[in-house]
């Protein structure tokens, strides 16, 4: 069983940066899909991005797509997201995931059922 734990939310004004750390222990996550995802409010968890076992493919949600970039370390068995122009709406809890590659058909990975793995969360506050 992998543990994922994630750090680097905090308070930051419109137009600024964050850069999310999700470290695992336990075992390696080299050979997982990685995902970020998010839950605002009152709102429904929501896919931001994923990472397939070799980096070799992502995918982003459209709100996030040019503003975030999601990258991993297997020698650090760490998962990242740079998170630049941050607008109020990206407001949320940002949970790291991971999923066995054999998980999904096809290079789509935002389907949050099929990750076996969460971290705890970490909250990003972006101010107007």
């Amino acid at each position: 069983q992998v543990r994922l734990v994630e750090s680097g939310g905090g308070l930051v004004q419109a137009g600024g940066s964050l850069r999310l750390s999700c470290a695992a222990s336990g075992r390696t996550i080299s050979s997982d899909v990685m995902g970020w995802f998010r839950q605002a409010p009152g709102k429904e968890r929501e896919f931001v991005a994923a990472l397939s076992w070799s980096g070799g493919r992502t995918n982003y949600a459209d709100s996030v797509k040019g503003r975030f970039t999601i990258s991993r370390d297997n020698a650090r068995n760490t998962v990242n997201l740079q998170m630049n122009s941050l607008k109020p709406e990206d407001t949320a809890v940002y949970y790291c995931a991971a999923a066995s590659r054999g998980s999904f058909v096809g290079n789509w990975y935002g389907s949050a059922g099929l990750y076996h793995s969460w971290g705890q969360g970490t909250q990003v506050t972006v101010s107007s």
